[in-house]
Protein backbone atom coordinates (compact mmCIF):
# COMPACT_ATOMS: atom_id res chain seq x y z
CA UNK A 1 0.00 0.00 0.00
CA UNK A 2 1.70 3.39 -1.01
CA UNK A 3 1.38 6.06 1.42
CA UNK A 4 2.51 9.51 2.08
CA UNK A 5 4.51 11.31 -0.50
CA UNK A 6 4.01 8.41 -2.24
CA UNK A 7 0.29 8.37 -2.92
CA UNK A 8 0.48 11.91 -3.55
CA UNK A 9 2.83 11.87 -6.48
CA UNK A 10 0.97 8.35 -8.54
CA UNK A 11 -2.32 10.40 -8.06
CA UNK A 12 -0.66 13.43 -9.32
CA UNK A 13 1.15 11.24 -12.40
CA UNK A 14 -2.43 9.66 -13.14
CA UNK A 15 -4.30 13.35 -13.14
CA UNK A 16 -1.69 14.52 -15.44
CA UNK A 17 -1.90 11.25 -18.20
CA UNK A 18 -5.60 11.21 -17.68
CA UNK A 19 -5.88 14.59 -18.61
CA UNK A 20 -3.15 14.53 -21.62
CA UNK A 21 -5.57 11.64 -22.91
CA UNK A 22 -8.12 14.06 -23.21
CA UNK A 23 -8.17 15.85 -26.23
CA UNK A 24 -8.48 19.58 -26.53
CA UNK A 25 -11.41 21.83 -28.10
CA UNK A 26 -10.35 24.29 -30.75
CA UNK A 27 -9.65 28.04 -29.08
CA UNK A 28 -12.67 30.15 -29.93
CA UNK A 29 -12.25 32.62 -32.58
CA UNK A 30 -12.56 36.31 -32.40
CA UNK A 31 -15.71 35.89 -35.37
CA UNK A 32 -17.49 33.58 -33.17
CA UNK A 33 -17.22 35.39 -29.93
CA UNK A 34 -19.05 38.62 -31.13
CA UNK A 35 -22.62 38.90 -32.49
CA UNK A 36 -22.58 38.48 -36.12
CA UNK A 37 -24.35 41.69 -36.83
CA UNK A 38 -21.14 43.79 -35.82
CA UNK A 39 -23.64 45.66 -32.62
CA UNK A 40 -20.33 45.70 -30.33
CA UNK A 41 -17.96 45.99 -33.05
CA UNK A 42 -16.07 48.66 -31.69
CA UNK A 43 -15.00 48.54 -28.02
CA UNK A 44 -15.32 52.46 -26.92
CA UNK A 45 -18.93 52.93 -29.10
CA UNK A 46 -22.19 50.81 -29.15
CA UNK A 47 -23.46 50.42 -33.01
CA UNK A 48 -27.16 49.69 -32.26
CA UNK A 49 -28.93 52.89 -33.91
CA UNK A 50 -32.18 52.38 -33.09
CA UNK A 51 -34.16 52.97 -29.58
CA UNK A 52 -35.25 49.39 -29.55
CA UNK A 53 -31.94 48.00 -30.54
CA UNK A 54 -29.78 50.10 -28.23
CA UNK A 55 -32.41 49.54 -25.02
CA UNK A 56 -31.91 45.77 -25.85
CA UNK A 57 -27.96 46.23 -25.48
CA UNK A 58 -27.52 47.68 -22.85
CA UNK A 59 -30.98 48.47 -20.67
CA UNK A 60 -32.78 45.48 -20.59
CA UNK A 61 -29.83 43.27 -18.35
CA UNK A 62 -31.24 45.35 -15.73
CA UNK A 63 -34.06 46.89 -16.59
CA UNK A 64 -35.54 43.78 -17.99
CA UNK A 65 -37.44 43.02 -21.15
CA UNK A 66 -40.66 44.61 -21.19
CA UNK A 67 -39.57 47.27 -18.82
CA UNK A 68 -40.66 46.09 -15.73
CA UNK A 69 -37.39 46.47 -13.24
CA UNK A 70 -36.16 44.15 -10.96
CA UNK A 71 -34.97 43.48 -7.81
CA UNK A 72 -31.93 40.75 -6.23
CA UNK A 73 -28.39 42.05 -6.26
CA UNK A 74 -29.26 45.66 -6.42
CA UNK A 75 -32.30 47.69 -7.59
CA UNK A 76 -33.35 48.15 -11.03
CA UNK A 77 -36.22 50.87 -11.15
CA UNK A 78 -39.16 49.67 -13.80
CA UNK A 79 -39.34 51.83 -16.28
CA UNK A 80 -43.19 50.55 -17.42
CA UNK A 81 -45.30 53.77 -16.91
CA UNK A 82 -42.77 55.52 -15.16
CA UNK A 83 -44.18 59.17 -14.20
CA UNK A 84 -40.55 60.20 -13.77
CA UNK A 85 -39.98 59.82 -17.54
CA UNK A 86 -42.78 62.84 -18.50
CA UNK A 87 -39.45 64.60 -18.12
CA UNK A 88 -37.43 64.36 -21.66
CA UNK A 89 -34.91 66.34 -20.03
CA UNK A 90 -34.81 64.04 -17.03
CA UNK A 91 -34.10 60.85 -18.93
CA UNK A 92 -31.34 62.60 -21.55
CA UNK A 93 -29.89 63.51 -18.37
CA UNK A 94 -30.24 59.90 -16.83
CA UNK A 95 -29.17 58.34 -19.69
CA UNK A 96 -25.88 60.58 -20.17
CA UNK A 97 -24.55 60.87 -16.76
CA UNK A 98 -26.53 58.07 -14.96
CA UNK A 99 -27.68 57.89 -11.23
CA UNK A 100 -26.95 55.96 -8.32
CA UNK A 101 -26.13 52.96 -9.15
CA UNK A 102 -26.81 53.37 -12.65
CA UNK A 103 -23.63 54.20 -14.90
CA UNK A 104 -23.69 56.97 -16.76
CA UNK A 105 -23.91 55.99 -20.56
CA UNK A 106 -22.82 59.67 -22.26
CA UNK A 107 -19.19 58.33 -23.25
CA UNK A 108 -20.60 54.96 -25.33
CA UNK A 109 -23.27 56.78 -27.15
CA UNK A 110 -23.61 59.70 -29.62
CA UNK A 111 -26.31 62.22 -29.29
CA UNK A 112 -28.75 61.00 -31.95
CA UNK A 113 -27.75 56.88 -29.80
CA UNK A 114 -29.45 58.78 -26.57
CA UNK A 115 -32.25 60.34 -28.01
CA UNK A 116 -33.46 56.87 -29.72
CA UNK A 117 -33.16 55.32 -26.82
CA UNK A 118 -35.03 57.89 -24.61
CA UNK A 119 -37.63 58.38 -26.85
CA UNK A 120 -38.16 54.30 -27.09
CA UNK A 121 -38.12 54.07 -23.53
CA UNK A 122 -40.66 57.11 -23.21
CA UNK A 123 -43.43 55.60 -26.12
CA UNK A 124 -43.30 52.09 -25.13
CA UNK A 125 -44.12 49.80 -22.09
CA UNK A 126 -46.79 51.92 -21.41
CA UNK A 127 -45.25 54.99 -21.37
CA UNK A 128 -46.95 57.77 -23.97
CA UNK A 129 -44.99 60.76 -23.88
CA UNK A 130 -45.43 62.56 -26.99
CA UNK A 131 -43.02 64.82 -26.88
CA UNK A 132 -39.52 63.96 -28.57
CA UNK A 133 -35.93 64.19 -27.72
CA UNK A 134 -33.79 65.42 -30.49
CA UNK A 135 -30.07 64.82 -30.30
CA UNK A 136 -29.76 68.49 -29.83
CA UNK A 137 -31.61 67.90 -26.65
CA UNK A 138 -29.04 65.41 -26.00
CA UNK A 139 -26.24 67.53 -26.64
CA UNK A 140 -27.27 70.09 -24.94
CA UNK A 141 -27.57 67.94 -21.70
CA UNK A 142 -23.55 67.09 -21.90
CA UNK A 143 -21.14 68.38 -19.32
Amino acid sequence: MLQGPRIVLSLGLAASLAAAAIPFSQPMSRSMAQPADGRFGNPTRLMAATGEGLYADICQGCHMPGGVGAVGAGAYPALARNPKLASAGYSVALVINGRNGMPGFGGLLTDQQVAAVVNYVRTHFGNQFADEVTAADAKGARP
